[in-house]
């Protein structure tokens, strides 16, 4: 049984090392996004006016009659003082032709005090240069800039959820494989570095795996369900508690509706849910709107300006409107619902760290280094084994052709 899991656990580990290697340098990366983004590109960052700060909502009707091309669909509706208004932006639909303008960014930075846009970029752009380079690293993190399916999840997502579930496996196989026999366990804890070379190299991979298994195992279950949510993780946690379905199944939305329909302007969508919010008795006004067109849909989310990733928290309040009769259709409230529901809301918060803070995201920047490091050592354990074993199948060759002669 023992040589099965060996071999079992060789192959898993070589058909995933290099995603996990990869995965595991560029999640440490991004655990600090927001700030080596913002030490790499001051400028997309910092306003630089010190004035009282306009609306949000002013700002936003202003970028988009300075330019008719373009409609904010992601909206920071709190102002964090000295900071930019970061917008994502896209392309209205060109009467002409009847598809979207082409623009060459999705996300402008805007000082709040004049509604002068100070940067523009293409976030998540096949770029190294140093204003993309942050976004860069976060959308090859979960993507590795793979083209979509024809479910609309791009390749990579799909490639790295089966990665992580093989993972998963192979984690709890080389749990077993790590402690050959009971009098032996502590073994597996030790790292012999007197004696340095391959041995270190050797007690890196199972000492270090062995260490911080269950952190292993926390990052790869909830990278399977940040890849895989919809057709793998919700199904199966369904099985054990019923989920609250999102406002993406609501059919409402997806009913085709005549060009040039009414809808309601955003600032009518944010009195609504901050009416919603105070009768939810939230903690905070709404923080933030974005808007998927394709569904008619709105999304309110409630957090103090600069909160948009709830450090220390399951994650932030968040309410779904349909923009054409401003009928709440969804929400979520970080703790409330299901046992499947606060499953799923813990998912995010733990994978980045969140979850617990400044201490979560440094733990996750330490656990992306050791997933490199077991890898890497995983892999030079199995080119040394290899080596071995191809030597001695040449001197068992030699020792033949010397007995037949």
């Amino acid at each position: 049984m023992r040589s099965i899991l060996v071999r079992l656990h060789r192959w898993f580990g070589i058909g995933t090392a290099l995603f996990l290697f990869v995965s595991g340098l560029t999640g440490a990366i991004i655990a600090w996004n927001q700030e080596l983004d913002a030490l790499l590109n001051p400028e997309f960052y910092y306003a630089n006016s010190k004035e009282p700060a306009l609306s949000p909502l002013e700002l936003a009707n202003r970028i988009e009659a300075a330019d008719p091309r373009v409609r904010v669909t992601f909206l920071p509706l709190g102002v964090v003082p000295g900071r930019t208004l970061q917008m994502r932006v896209q392309g209205r639909t060109n009467p002409a032709t009847g598809k979207p303008y082409a623009l060459d960014f999705n996300q402008i930075a805007v000082d709040p005090c004049t509604g002068v846009v100070q940067g523009r970029r293409d976030w998540g752009a096949l770029s190294l240069r140093r204003l993309n380079l942050m976004p860069f690293l976060y959308q090859f993190h979960y993507t590795l800039y793979l083209p979509a399916t024809g479910s609309g999840i791009a390749t990579g997502v799909w490639l790295l959820g089966i990665v992580a579930i093989v993972w998963l496996f192979d984690s709890a196989i080389a749990l077993i494989l790590a402690f050959p026999s009971f009098k032996t366990w502590r073994k597996s804890f030790a790292f012999r570095v007197r004696r340095g070379g391959y041995t270190v190299v050797f007690d890196l991979h199972r000492s270090g795996g062995v260490w911080v298994w269950g952190l292993l195992c926390v990052i790869a279950l909830t990278s399977i369900s940040m890849n895989l949510e919809r057709p793998v993780v919700r199904p199966i946690v369904s099985l054990f508690s019923r989920l609250t379905p999102g406002p993406e199944s609501n059919s409402e939305l997806q009913t085709p509706v005549p060009a040039g329909t009414a809808t309601l302007s955003r600032e009518r969508i944010v009195e609504l849910a901050t009416a919603a919010g105070h009768r939810m008795k939230l903690n905070a006004e709404p923080g933030a709107t974005f808007e998927i067109a394709s569904l008619h849909l709105y999304g309110v989310g409630y957090f103090e300006p600069g909160g948009l990733y709830a450090d220390g928290r399951l994650g932030n309040a968040w309410t779904y409107w349909d923009e054409r009769t401003g009928r709440e259709v969804g929400g979520t409230v970080p703790g409330q619902g299901t046992a499947g529901d606060i499953f799923l809301q813990a998912q995010f918060p733990l994978h980045s760290g969140r979850l617990f803070g400044l201490p979560g995201r440094i733990l996750v920047s330490f656990m992306g280094v050791m997933v490199a490091l077991l890898s890497a050592t995983g892999l030079v354990i199995w080119f040394k084994k290899l080596k071995a074993r191809r030597s001695a199948a040449r001197r068992q060759k030699t020792g033949k052709s010397a007995l037949l002669q």
